[in-house]
């Protein structure tokens, strides 16, 4: 076995990344060349993120084995050097500020120590005509010329202490200023260096290709789409946003986007007992039935908006980006163009007056994409340009979807309501009639001639017992609706001209017995 022989690093850049939900699958590729026997190769520099047990190495070269693969990890602090011609012009910036306040300060101090000597020299001279004022000895015109130049240089040096120390402030908050800039644009080298150690046994020389895949965290991504909508027909453009702050660029890379969620627990949950008892009603249990209203959301596919993540209609979706990709290690958003399809579409303008009194534009297209549509939010554009913001649920290829396009300020909607309590029948049922009265109102401009149809949805209440009975009374009902389905959802589709006005009007009937208690 030949001995084991250190090779100096060679570079083993990323070649394609799986990013999934939480975290990356990182893969390497490089073409080394092999000695016969048994060798060591030190590749890199990796991130030093690098999730050990996930390191996989292979070779694609038959005779060639990995026996070993490692993380090795290395403390190498940047030593203090000046910029160079690579650094950004807020980095020369930073540390000329540093010397003009290191210089600065040096004249601060050649001050402070001159006004000392200054302040000593003239005690030294008072004490001086103090002495020969008491022997009789009298230097007048002396003694005045040398205070006087003791004086003149204190005033002078003084001056100039006070406009060093101005400027020092100055630049003291610049230099602040210009490190904060830096700590927010720029960021410095990571400290911890790695490197990957390879343990190779060739069975002949020469190049052999080498591939090693491991996870990385602070690594994640969600979709995002933005449509337009132009005469009749929706152009949707599906867009990756990337995030990644794992120590290294990901240049040129095979980007795959997968909802695989890989930190999931996978054990099945715990059985526990429950209970089932039986019991005789009491008397006042038979006399009464409890009820209650409630509100039911429709039940959708998807997790709930408690728990975050991709919204993937649970099975495992796996979205390649049609071109290599280049995501920075900066912490921001990054977008990832992964496709575009033209769907035609239809528009409706739609109100639901017990939620909301605006009137607004859902646009409905069939999934052209040729895979399913995750959740994400929804840049709008018409033909104003751009309009808001919306979410797309999730949508099977294939399928219809939906989108709001935002309301319209040229209706405007009103809901009164009205109930009124008796009592029918010989068994003396307890009758609610209620009544919503819409006004649906259109205020159009003077060049507008066109007729619209405004789409307007009311909820009638659902009973689930026998006791309590709903009917909608379509003889009532000023138009007769056109639709009403097994939820309880009456709809009007209503025709409004240039400034016209309609009137809605909604009755139905909730009956219960009288033992029913909690209406």
């Amino acid at each position: 076995m030949a001995p084991l022989t250190p090779v100096p690093p060679l570079p083993f850049p990323v070649t394609a990344v799986t990013c999934l939900e939480d975290r990356g699958q990182v893969e390497r590729s490089a073409t080394v060349e092999l000695t016969a026997g048994v060798q060591r190769l030190r590749l890199g520099p990796v991130t030093a993120l690098t999730v050990d047990r996930s390191l996989r190495a292979e070779s694609g070269r038959p005779g060639v084995r990995v026996l070993d693969a490692r993380v090795v990890r290395a403390w190498t602090p940047r030593a203090p050097l000046a910029p160079g011609p690579e650094d950004s012009r807020l980095r020369h910036r930073l540390h000329e500020l540093e010397g003009l306040v290191r210089e600065n300060g040096r004249l601060r101090d050649r001050l402070d120590a001159r006004l000392a000597l200054l302040a000593q020299l003239a005690a030294d001279l008072l004490r001086e005509i103090g002495e020969g004022a008491g022997l009789g000895e009298v230097e007048r015109a002396r003694w005045t010329r040398e205070l006087d130049r003791v004086d003149a240089d204190r005033e002078r040096y003084g001056e100039e202490l006070r406009a060093a120390r101005s400027r020092l402030r100055v630049l003291e908050q610049e230099r602040e200023e210009a490190g904060r800039a830096l700590e927010a644009a720029e960021e410095e080298p990571a400290e911890l260096v790695a490197h990957l150690e390879l343990t190779v046994e060739a069975d002949r020389a020469g190049p052999a290709g080498l591939t090693v895949s491991h996870l990385v965290p602070c690594a994640l991504w969600r979709p995002s789409y933005r449509a337009t909508l132009v005469d009749g027909s929706l152009r949707l453009e599906s867009e990756a946003v990337v995030w990644q702050r794992t120590g290294e660029d990901w240049t040129g890379v095979r980007l795959t986007l997968s909802t695989a969620r890989s930190a999931l627990a996978t054990d099945p949950p715990r059985i526990t007992e429950d209970r089932l008892t039986l019991r005789e009603r009491s008397a006042e249990e038979r006399r009464t039935v409890e009820v209650e209203l409630r509100e039911e959301a429709i039940s959708t596919l998807g997790p709930s908006a408690a728990v975050p993540g991709v919204d993937d209609g649970g099975e495992v979706r796996v979205l390649p980006a049609p071109a290599p990709a280049t995501v920075p290690s900066d912490g921001r958003a990054h977008r990832v163009p992964l496709g575009s399809f033209t769907a035609p579409a239809s528009s409706e303008y739609a109100c639901a007056p017990e939620l909301s009194p605006l009137v607004t534009q859902v646009v409905r297209f069939r999934n052209g994409a040729g895979h399913a549509l995750l959740a994400g939010p929804v840049e709008l554009v018409r033909g104003s340009g751009f309009t808001g913001r919306g979410e797309l649920g999730f949508t099977a290829a294939g399928a219809d979807a939906e989108l709001a396009f935002g309301s319209s300020d040229d209706y405007r909607v009103v809901r009164e309501t009205e109930e009124q309590d008796s009592t029918a029948g010989i068994t003396q049922r307890n009758v609610s009639t209620r009544t919503v009265r819409l006004f649906v109102s259109r205020f159009s401009g003077p060049e507008e001639r066109d007729e619209r149809v405004v789409t307007v949805r009311e909820r009638v209440p659902v009973s689930e017992v026998s006791a309590v009975e709903v009917k909608l009374r379509k003889e009532r009902c000023a138009p007769e609706p056109d639709a009403f389905d097994s939820e309880g959802i009456v709809r009007w589709d209503l025709v409004l001209a240039p400034g016209a006005r309609r009137t809605v009007t909604l009755v139905y009937e909730v009956s219960s017995s009288a033992k029913v208690a909690g209406l």
